[in-house]
């Protein structure tokens, strides 16, 4: 037996080679291949999923769990369908998502093949309430689990899962069908009707509420919180694109629907109303807007089709909504073809036949309307309601939205007269002539010419009753009463329209007045010969409608049509072409020495350095290149450096400044500090008051309207306020004193109310020049009451001594006259378009800071000052003062709920009322107008007063509150009798 064994050989090896030589290649027998395995229940296939199935186990289970089974269907709701969704989601997903997922071109996604791919298996298992369900609750699950594992060390990947769960949920209901196959299957489907219309609330509630866009928002963020790398964007955490993503498998789904089966109908409306009401936090206003996009998907596609029109199924998508969503879904339908198809400014104001210019686009929207209405009652009378309501008649647009609506509603004769009746008793009510906006008497003195002009065609007997009525003459002799020149100009007008139609050559109303020979009062007179009819919607259809030139409305004034003095310009007084000898001796000409160094050549890196610097801009458009060029650190500079001193020079000069003001606005409010340059802020505001100054009747309308409609932040708003308050100063000669509150001397709030750091920068630097200002006026007010009281307390006035100056001296100290561009436009440019904007967006979005951006107490504040601002530039000989005092002090009393709690605004409204109590001079014919604001007001601040602290931060609330408390009891002891009757009321 030891023979068997014997030595072959010896080896010696060395320690360290032992060591390398441990991990040596042993072959294996090659295993057998794993069996697939097929499953025939339901159970076995949760089975098989359970247990790491390779690809082939895996495609023959999902086949067999299709929609095509006629075993089992996964999606419909059960114990054992939920359990198999999980399984997929948590268990297969993150397995084999790479291995089945392939990115594609849009055209090769949207090409269809014959053969059902391996990926479309799995998302046809996952595409039911049961498996959306799955998979928000997994996605919510992995975000807080991130949260938790920030304190924790190793731990799964939760950013790759929840990377490819986004990527299934994208993939999951992309399409625009989507919502109209899953609601069919459900409807089609043996499940119980209870049990059906419970799956399909669970659906709405999931699609509709924004639980998709929020759970995906969250995961985006917790995605780019740890990725290092740019993490990619999806479009459903995307508030905007998820809403059009809903908008558009509503209406193909709509499409698809047939005209008898009330219940997908109502479902469809369901649908629909969920989508109107889908909000999201994280912008402002966002929920407006989403509403209008939804409403524009809506018309193009079942009404505004090139090919074909679905006016059938438009019927009976908007029957299916509620009454209260049918008027929200007019409001937006209006306020979409106002912005997207006609024209927004009154386009002429010398030819009588202007209205012609637009007549096809109006023709093509009348017919819309009537579309819409569908001889549907109430719907009309949502539509009357807007016509005569106080915050309607599309107040801020162009009258063509308003000729549109009132085109349609002429149709009806007794609807016409209904309009007219209404408004009329309106117009000349004393409390609207008061209290309503200027902006919005204006719109509805629109909507009273225009429906008389129909009703004349119609029925002139009718209207020749309503001027022999009192409604008619009340409407005139309110409006000449009225304190308000506006008020007096609209009445005026409307009474000699009116009388143009019905009154013979010799009878007709003239008032022979310098305000009624302009073209603004020609303009409103010829709205009654305006006659637009009802057409069809192939204006609308085609893409290249044509817009109707735009220009601004001249006022009212006399001398409307001169230019604004200019504070600074050009002029050229003469070129000259020197030409050179040639025979010129340069002999005599030293060359400069070679510099030592070149500043330029001082970085470290020399691809940095930049040879060829730009010039700086000589016209207009090169300018705006400049401002467009955000990648380009040197012109971005170069531009901002010298925007406001070449608008400046070039307004004056051609039409580089008056053609490009809006383009050249837009792009400084949207600018943004990419490069940190130094003095950003100022430079860019400087050059958004060259604009203005540069046109201050076309650009004070576009900045008051740009707050309110563009789509921008606290910073951008304020400085658009800011724009406003200075430029308005500057207009009324106060740029001596603008000069004195530059940025190195402006007044910066104390330590303990100032914002942290990052916020303080961002938002202050638009806003501390208007704090400057209004801390400046409010001492310069104050002064002389803090002085007469100190005289008061020193003693009697007969012991004291009295010393009388030379007439040089007084003559020295007395202020010298300035002109006061100002006064002439601040009505019309400025503050009705503030004003009146303020309370359409009151009443649009409420009260809450949450829903309305202006209600923000910081932009709250800064507006109430720079109103009080305006006020106070114009100066007390403005003729609009009387209507600008009544529409400011009716602001100012209804914001005090707003600033309870919140000093800042508390502070902001104790400046505006004593502005007011300022500027109007003639104290008697304050108290004779405002009685009973002016009582309302003292006892508002002596609360303030009493619930002041002594601390050094409401120091300044007190003093100001002082100051109104003691004008107001001046004008109270001086007027006590006259104000007796409020008295008695009050």
């Amino acid at each position: 037996m030891e023979s068997l064994l014997a030595t072959v050989s010896t080896s010696y090896t060395d320690k360290r080679e032992e060591e390398d030589a441990a991990l040596v290649e042993v072959k294996q027998p090659r295993k057998a291949p794993k069996l697939s395995f097929k499953a025939t229940t339901p159970a076995e296939a949760l089975e098989i999923l359970k247990n790491e199935p390779d690809h082939d186990s895996l495609i023959s289970t999902l086949r067999y769990l299709g929609p095509n089974s006629s075993d089992f269907s996964i999606t419909s709701p059960s114990p054992l369908a939920a359990q198999l969704a999980h399984t997929l989601v948590s268990d297969i997903v993150p397995n084999y998502w790479n291995l089945l997922y392939e990115r594609k071109t849009p055209q090769e996604r949207q090409a269809k093949t014959k053969a059902v791919s391996d990926l479309e298996l799995l998302l046809a298992c996952l595409r039911s309430v049961t498996g959306l369900n799955a998979l928000l609750l997994v996605i919510k699950q992995l975000i807080q689990r991130s949260q938790e594992s920030k304190t924790a060390i190793g731990g799964p990947n939760i950013q790759d899962r929840l990377t490819i769960l986004l990527q299934v949920l994208t993939e999951l209901i992309d399409g625009d069908e989507t919502i109209g196959k899953l609601s069919n299957a459900l409807w089609n489907s043996n499940v119980p009707q209870p049990k059906q219309k419970a799956i399909w609330n669970e659906l709405l509630s999931i699609v509709g509420s924004g639980k998709i866009p929020g759970l995906a928002a969250e995961a985006e963020d917790v995605i780019g919180e740890s990725s290092k790398k740019i993490s990619e964007k999806y479009w459903i955490a995307n508030g905007s694109a998820y809403s059009t993503w809903l908008a558009r498998n509503i209406t193909l789904w709509a499409r698809s629907l047939p005209k008898k089966p009330e219940n997908g109908w109502k479902c469809c409306g369901e649908l629909l109303c969920k989508a109107f009401r889908l909000g999201h936090s994280g912008k402002l206003l966002d929920q407006n807007h989403d509403h209008k996009s939804i409403v524009k998907e809506i018309l193009t596609t079942l009404l505004l089709q090139q090919q074909e029109q679905h006016s059938v199924q438009f019927e009976m998508l908007l029957s299916a909504l509620p009454k209260f969503e049918q008027r929200n879904f007019i409001l937006s339908f209006l306020k979409l073809v106002s912005k997207a198809y006609l024209s927004s400014i009154i386009t002429s104001e010398d030819d009588s036949r202007w209205w012609q210019s637009d007549a096809s686009v109006i023709a093509a929207t009348a017919g819309l309307i009537q579309l819409v209405l569908a001889k549907d009652e109430s719907r009309k009378i949502h539509l009357m309601t807007w016509l005569t309501s106080s915050s309607g008649a599309g107040v801020g647009d162009g009258i063509a939205i308003r000729r549109a609506v009132i085109a349609a509603l002429a149709t009806d004769k007794n609807d016409i007269e209904t309009i007219l009746d209404k408004i009329l008793r309106q117009f000349g009510d004393q409390l609207y002539i008061r209290h309503t906006p200027t902006m919005q008497q204006e719109a509805h003195a629109q909507v009273l010419l225009l429906s008389a002009g129909y009703v004349h065609r119609i029925a002139p007997l009718r209207l020749r009753m309503l001027m022999r009525s009192g409604t008619h003459l009340s409407v005139v002799s309110n409006r000449l009463a009225a304190s308000s020149p506006r008020a007096r100009f609209l009445g005026m007008a409307i009474g000699e329209a009116l009388s143009s139609l019905v009154d013979k050559d010799d009878k007709r109303m003239d008032f022979k007045m310098e305000e009624m020979t302009t073209p603004e009062a020609k303009w409103y007179r010829s709205l009654v010969t305006v006659f637009d009819s009802v057409g069809s919607l192939s204006a609308l259809k085609s893409q290249t409608i044509t817009k109707v030139p735009r220009r601004q409305p001249v006022t009212s004034q006399p001398k409307s049509k001169a230019q604004v003095p200019q504070l600074s310009g050009s002029k050229i007084i003469s070129i000259e072409e020197i030409s050179s000898s040639e025979d010129s001796d340069d002999d005599g000409l030293l060359p400069y020495a070679k510099p030592d160094s070149d500043a330029s050549d001082s970085d470290d890196d020399p691809t940095l350095i930049t040879r060829n610097k730009p010039i700086a801009p000589i016209y207009i458009r090169d300018l705006i290149t400049f401002l467009r060029d955000t990648e380009s650190y040197d012109k971005q500079k170069l531009g901002l450096q010298t925007a406001a001193s070449l608008i400046r020079r070039k307004a004056n000069f051609g039409t580089e400044v008056s053609a490009h003001a809006e383009e050249l606005a837009t792009l400084l409010i949207g600018l943004q500090d990419k490069y940190e340059i130094t003095d950003f802020a100022n430079l860019r505001l400087q050059g958004m008051i060259a604009v203005l100054i540069a046109q201050p009747l076309k650009m004070g309308q576009w900045f008051s309207k740009t707050f309110f409609d563009g789509d921008y932040s606290l910073s951008q708003r304020a400085s658009v306020l800011t724009t406003l308050g200075l430029g308005a100063r500057e207009l009324g000669g106060f740029a001596d004193e603008e000069a004195k509150t530059t940025p190195k001397s402006k007044v910066l709030p104390s330590p303990s109310k100032s914002l942290p750091p990052a916020l303080h920068t961002l938002y202050t630097p638009s806003s501390d020049e208007v704090d400057a200002l209004s801390t400046q006026l409010s001492n310069t007010m104050i002064a002389p009451m803090a002085a007469t009281l100190a005289n008061k307390i020193t003693g009697p006035s007969i012991l004291k001594i009295r010393t009388f100056s030379t007439r040089m001296a007084v003559e020295a100290k007395r202020k010298k006259p300035i002109a006061n561009a100002l006064a002439k436009i601040v009505a019309e440019s400025f503050f009705f378009p503030l004003s009146g904007r303020f309370f359409i967006h009151l009443k649009a979005y409420g009260s809450s800071s949450h829903s309305n951006i202006v209600f923000n107490p910081f932009l709250l504040t800064l507006f109430i000052k720079t109103l009080a601002l305006l006020i106070h530039a114009s100066g007390p000989s403005t003729l609009s003062l009387p209507q600008m005092t009544s529409e400011f002090w009716d602001l100012l009393l209804n914001l005090r709920t707003q600033s309870l709690g919140d000093g800042t605004v508390v502070e902001a409204l104790l400046f505006a009322f004593l502005t007011l109590l300022e500027v109007n001079e003639d104290k008697r014919d304050l108290v004779d107008r405002h009685g009973r604001q002016l009582l309302e007001t003292q006892e508002w601040v002596e609360v303030v007063f009493g619930r002041m602290g002594g601390g050094e931060e409401e120091e300044r609330g007190r003093m100001l509150a002082a100051g109104v408390l003691l004008r107001i009891n001046e004008v109270v002891d001086k007027y006590q009798a006259l104000l007796m009757g409020d008295l008695v009321g009050f």
